[in-house]
């Protein structure tokens, strides 16, 4: 094995192991991964929070806050995310956003509200995945039935969340089928590694696959990896980080929005078929590596090396990773949120974030929902414990 691959296994690795969920000890994560056999969901019973000092009740009454700002703008009376700045159509990847943001505020009521909504209009007629995508007064409003692989992730990790939280057995066997259906659909062994297709259909094509770098949640991949033991996650997660490693173009190094894999040789090139930038999509790769405590990573650094260039009069929204021409219009405070954040995790400083934009800077849901993400992965990372 070269020494290189052995390297970002054991990263893999400690990504999983050292994310454990509470009560789950270091090293559990890696032993139920290795496992073959699917082992039967433990019964679920209510986890009662802990009891917090002052600094964390403070950081959850600012998320609780933040949280009820966002559902007041973003979520419809019907319980789906609207996307303002997207003709008002709302995602699978919203839908799970918003779970998760629901259960970490508490929230049951919008959490059951969403899920209700998701699971009678999105979800696929073959399995237990979400459709990617609802447009309001389409005459068929789901007229794609693909599902998006982030979206199913981050639903899957919100119900395995909510039914540790509430003790609601039915929300971990939800949680736990997505997780398997995930594993039979989108996960895809090819070239020598174990890739996530961004969706069960048009992504494995003749000789190549096209991945979505940002669709790598690791802190996602974590949860699932528990709920469902299966080597192939840690072979997930081992293959995403070395493919996140090697996929640096353009003058910064950055990770590119869409990335294609030859099935001859594994060789990596920006498909022609997607616009060849770092931008509205690859901007989350450095927060789910960071939110997976691997903030020290390439794809963090040189996002926030990007970022912080004294060349730009402000951030700039993408880079044409081809050309290096960058867009003549500034990022969203979302996007500036996660400058931010980067610039932290390649530092290395700890502490509650400050001087995060307020959330009613944003002009549009996905501006606010990166600040969101932003909020939750800082608190995740930095807050003090109980």
């Amino acid at each position: 094995m070269p020494e290189p691959h052995r390297l970002s296994r054991r990263i893999a690795l400690g990504a999983l192991a050292g994310l454990a969920l509470p009560g789950l000890a270091r090293g559990q994560l890696l032993a139920a991964a290795a496992q073959t056999t699917p082992q039967a969901a433990p019964p679920v019973a209510p986890v009662a929070p802990p009891v917090p000092n002052p600094a964390l009740a403070a950081s959850m009454d600012a998320l609780r806050a933040d949280w009820a700002a966002f559902r007041g703008r973003f979520m419809a009376p019907e319980g789906r995310l609207v996307d303002t700045g997207n003709n008002r159509v709302s995602h699978s990847e919203g839908q799970g956003y918003g779970l998760l943001l629901a259960v970490r505020a508490d929230d049951r009521a919008s959490f059951d509200k969403m899920l209700a909504w998701t699971r009678r209009v999105l979800k696929r007629r073959n399995d237990t995945l979400s459709a990617w995508r609802f447009t309001p007064d389409a005459a068929n409003p789901v007229a794609d039935q693909n599902n998006a692989s982030d979206g199913d992730l981050f639903i899957s990790w919100a119900l395995l969340e909510a039914g540790r939280r509430w003790g609601q057995a039915e929300h971990t066997t939800l949680g736990t089928a997505i997780a398997r259906d995930v594993l039979k659909h989108v996960v895809r062994r090819t070239a020598g590694q174990t890739l996530l297709l961004p969706g069960a259909r048009g992504f494995d094509r003749r000789d190549r696959i096209v991945v979505n770098p940002s669709y790598y949640a690791f802190p996602a991949i974590r949860a699932l990896a528990q709920a469902v033991p299966d080597p192939a996650w840690v072979r997930l997660a081992t293959d995403g980080l070395g493919l996140l490693r090697a996929a640096r173009f353009g003058k910064w190094n950055l990770p590119p929005d869409w990335l294609s894999i030859a099935k001859s040789d594994g060789a990596l090139s920006l498909p022609d078929d997607f616009p060849p930038r770092f931008s509205f999509d690859a901007v989350r790769v450095p927060l789910y590596l960071a939110w997976a405590r691997l903030g020290t990573e390439p794809a963090v650094s040189n996002s926030a090396t990007f970022w912080a260039d004294p060349s730009h009069n402000v951030i700039p929204a993408w880079v044409d990773l081809t050309s290096n021409t960058i867009a003549p219009y500034a990022a969203s405070p979302g996007v500036a949120a996660l400058a931010r954040f980067a610039s932290a995790q390649r530092a290395g400083s700890p502490g509650e974030p400050r001087g995060l934009p307020a959330l009613a800077a944003s002009p549009d849901y996905y501006s606010a929902v990166l600040g969101m993400l932003v909020r939750l992965a800082w608190s995740d990372l930095f807050a003090p414990a109980a």
